[in-house]
């Protein structure tokens, strides 16, 4: 007998992930935040930092300020975003002293 050949979603390819950490795949488990944002640095091992922008009002001048917050998220294999890639993160428990976020897919 021949193996068939397995399906594959489109565009997106199917990747091994030994990860403990991947919530896909391991048993790493996600409550609370859910944020999208985009990946402004993915130079650590594992971990991204992921920038999110808003705009902060100013009551007295009644405008607006642009703002950005950086958080720190654990970047597993089978994901693999790098920098530009939009991203959403969810809350998970505290894998380090700086990241306590996961990405769980990558946006179009």
């Amino acid at each position: 007998m021949e193996k068939k050949p397995e399906k594959k979603a489109a565009g997106k390819e199917a990747k091994e992930c030994n990860d403990v950490n991947c919530p896909i795949h391991g048993s790493l488990s996600t409550r609370g935040a859910v944020l999208e944002g985009v990946v402004a640095s993915d130079k650590m091992n594992k971990t991204v930092i992921i920038q999110k922008d808003y705009k902060i009002r100013l009551k007295k001048y009644e405008r607006y300020r642009s703002s950005k917050s950086r958080i720190p998220a654990h970047n597993p294999p089978c994901i693999n975003a790098r920098v530009g890639d939009r991203v959403r993160i969810r809350e998970c428990r505290k894998l380090s002293r700086t990241v306590s976020f996961v990405v769980t897919e990558k946006l179009d």
